[in-house]
């Protein structure tokens, strides 16, 4: 009767065990390996914060990621207006003898020198949420729920050890633009600029296919100088083109796009000079104004060449430059999408040898923009190719 009892109290503790298990993370026999390739798909750098405080795990393998997106939510002025007024002023009043566009030139550079020097502080502010502290080489997160923290990118990036490809998203782009006015830009950069790809056009309609014959036969000179029919083109550039205003407002177009461009390198620096594994880096914005990138090639030629800076203000100095011109008054893509006084400027260094731009080497040209915008590249390309030649800044 005993030796019952032992055994009936024996199946209850088996019975109760494979009802109610001990507690198990079957996350934990996955190997590092596969974490690390699920975080690197994860990118973000603010998730990856909040995976660091899951555990101490989780937290000794954040830093280990190679693919990590920045993505700035907010940029800050670290300049006061009257110091960048007192900048631009002078930097006006030295262009003056430069080159005969240099008016243009003080235009364009005055407007955009405020948001351009507010680059020289990319912050990063998130209201209720923990952020990355950059007070030591772990992550760390604030305490304080209700607090908003601000950090750098450069700041957030010295916690990861082994970055391969970097992206960093600002907010917007720094360029103003008029609504339905199109204007993109891509720019590869070393030590300095090796080319930039400029694509602009003054308006972006879609065509329906049953206007379409209606608007081809509409003949008008909008107030940028394009003529906004499409009959008699052969691929020359209008008259109008440079009585009413097109060609200056390209100008601002291409050195507008430039100034950006090299503002951006500028700030890359203290990332590039701390994090010797990368290997790709890519600088763009939330709206696809711009992007800024860098191979592994370009990104050890910066380490050891150092750049050249403008006295102007914080960014890197444009070379003197070579430049070739597309434009078409009226473009039609294959999807219907319309654009009116469409440009394509390819740009080079003067001192590097010329390449073309159609063919195994124009490849530079045509892919420097996703679709549809790079089958307007294409179309562009194949008119009349004007050149231009322009000082450096």
């Amino acid at each position: 009767m005993y030796t019952g009892v032992v055994k009936m109290d024996s199946m209850r503790l088996d019975l109760s065990g494979k009802i109610c298990p001990e507690p198990f993370d079957h996350f934990d026999r996955l190997p590092d390996s596969l974490v690390l390739l699920i975080f690197n798909r994860i990118g973000d750098v603010k998730a990856l914060g909040r995976c660091g405080v899951v555990s101490r795990r989780f937290h000794s393998l954040v830093p280990q990621v190679d693919n990590v997106i920045v993505r700035v939510d907010c940029v800050i002025s670290d300049d006061d207006s009257a110091s960048s007024t007192a900048i631009s002023s002078g930097s006006a009043a030295a262009d003056k003898s430069r080159n005969p566009v240099s008016s243009l030139f003080r235009f364009v550079f005055s407007g955009l020198f405020k948001p351009l020097q507010s680059l020289t502080q990319l912050i990063t502010s998130s209201p209720r949420r923990h952020s990355l502290s950059s007070n030591s080489e772990d992550l760390n997160f604030d305490s304080d729920q209700n607090t908003v923290t601000h950090h750098s990118p450069t700041q957030v990036l010295r916690n990861f050890n082994e970055i391969k490809l970097l992206r960093i998203e600002l907010p917007s782009g720094e360029l103003g633009i008029d609504e339905g006015v199109l204007l993109k830009w891509k720019a590869d950069f070393g030590s300095t600029l090796d080319n930039c790809v400029i694509l602009g056009a003054s308006s972006v309609s879609q065509t329906a296919k049953s206007n379409e014959f209606s608007d081809a036969c509409n003949v008008n000179n909008d107030n940028n100088g394009n003529n906004t029919g499409a009959e008699n083109d052969s691929g020359s550039i209008p008259e109008s083109f440079y009585t009413n205003g097109g060609l200056k407002l390209r100008v601002v177009w291409t050195i507008s796009s430039l100034i950006a461009a090299s503002a951006r390198h500028y700030l890359l620096q203290p990332i590039i000079a701390e994090h010797k594994t990368l290997k790709s880096l890519v600088l763009t914005d939330a709206d696809g104004q711009g992007v800024l990138s860098m191979n592994e090639e370009q990104l050890e030629e910066l380490r050891v060449k150092p750049l050249s800076a403008s006295s102007a203000s914080k960014r890197t100095l444009v070379p003197a430059l070579n430049m070739r011109l597309w434009y078409a008054p009226h473009l039609e893509l294959p999807n219907g999408m319309v654009l009116k006084g469409a440009t394509l400027v390819a740009i080079r260094p003067s001192e590097q040898p010329k390449k073309e731009v159609v063919g195994s080497e124009g490849n530079w040209v045509v892919s420097a923009f996703d679709e549809p915008f790079g089958t307007a590249a294409r179309m562009l390309v194949k008119r009349r190719t004007y050149c231009l030649e322009m000082n450096s800044f």
